[in-house]
């Protein structure tokens, strides 16, 4: 079989759906959610404003907001079946956990199977108020502790470290991890996206569209990279002096050991997000009276700049900002679920409403056509 020309492996640059919600321009390190952009968000912005702007286009009035404001804090509680199904979950990764009980919370709602916009609509806000509180509360558990029920005076940022750690969290930590949530919400047409979309494309229900694009996220190729991050960081250790940070890294580098955060698909220059988790890795460790984290982040990105002309993506020092504020290493994926879930929600809203089946070819490259089936006395 011969074609005009080759499909890119990993379909890259394919531009595979056309997307009003996400602006990317990899080589000038842009990133837009309807058209504006990612630092002006992360400056101006609270998460809940991002949800109503992924999912409406536009961002919201003082009462519009308020509006979300109440349907999420509506919808944050977890059914006591939901809190049971957890505690009786065995041991396990924590996506496995949100894999799970996003499934088992399609089989609680009684709108599960309407697919109206109205209906779907309703379901992207309470599957992003109890995606937050299903880790939050799994978190808790795994500690030792028991759940915590939300505070409906607080908003999703704050929610989610009262509902983790029992206590109220700094306004310090809540906008840094409102930050962090409005960073991690939406990155156009990432694997995860895509199979929540080719999933939505099938006019499958909703929960089973974001069911598979957690399991996607759970790939090591897609999440995980700031645990890797985190670990890398503890493994060199807290107190390590500046050159063995620097022997560390060049001894990975000479193995030729990838080093975790560095690098994307799409950038050319600098993550813009990393831009803005870089101050946030640097406020808290300063508020926490321990900046080491920090430091020993900065480094490596200095040598790996220098060495491997790569820059830190969002993962990178999302790690040292999630670790200083107390969440536990395992929690880090699925809190990129926590946010993203805005952003796959607001991709499958916008799937159901122009819908076509995704339905892409391959190029065939085996044996010759036709072949000649023998007997099986001659094989």
């Amino acid at each position: 079989m011969t074609t005009e020309a080759k499909p890119k492996a990993g379909l890259e640059d394919v531009v595979a759906a056309s997307s009003a919600i996400c602006y990317l321009d990899g080589n000038r390190g842009v990133l837009a959610y309807f058209g504006y952009d990612i630092h002006d968000l992360a400056r101006a912005v609270s998460f809940e404003e991002v949800c109503y702007l992924l999912w409406h286009g536009r961002l919201p009035n003082r009462a519009e907001l308020g509006d979300l404001q109440s349907q999420l804090a509506a919808a944050r509680p977890l059914s006591e079946p939901i809190l049971r199904l957890m505690k009786q979950l065995p041991a396990s990764d924590g996506m496995d956990m949100l894999r799970t009980l996003t499934s088992a919370l399609g089989q609680y709602d009684p709108e599960a199977e309407d697919n109206s916009p109205a209906a779907n609509y309703r379901k992207a806000v309470r599957l992003t108020a109890q995606l937050g509180s299903i880790v939050a509360t799994y978190g808790r558990i795994q500690a030792g502790g028991g759940p915590i029920q939300p505070d409906p005076a607080l908003g999703q940022a704050a929610n989610f470290l009262y509902m983790l750690t029992g206590n109220r969290p700094s306004a310090l930590s809540v906008h840094a991890f409102d930050v962090a949530l409005v960073l991690h919400a939406d990155h156009e047409l990432n694997a995860s996206t895509f199979a929540a979309r080719v999933a939505a494309a099938t006019l499958t229900d909703l929960y089973s569209a974001i069911v598979g694009a957690i399991g996607t996220l759970k790939g090591p190729l897609h999440g995980g990279a700031n645990a890797d991050v985190m670990r890398l960081l503890i493994e060199i250790g807290p107190d390590a002096p500046p050159e063995r940070v620097d022997d560390a890294i060049r001894t990975k580098l000479a193995k030729k050991i990838k080093i975790p955060g560095f690098g994307h698909r799409v950038y050319r220059t600098e993550d813009p997000r990393a831009t803005h988790l870089r101050r946030m890795s640097k406020e808290l460790g300063e508020k926490a009276g321990n900046t080491r984290w920090f430091e020993m982040s900065q480094r490596i990105e200095s040598l790996v700049k220098s060495e491997k002309k790569l820059n830190p993506n969002v993962d990178f020092y999302s790690a040292s900002t999630y670790y200083t504020l107390g969440i536990p290493i395992d929690l880090f994926t699925p809190i990129f679920a926590v946010s993203r879930i805005s952003g796959w929600t607001a991709h499958c809203l916008e799937q159901y409403a122009n819908n076509r089946l995704i339905r892409p070819r391959t190029e065939y490259i085996g044996p010759p056509y036709p072949q000649t089936v023998l007997p099986i006395e001659q094989r």
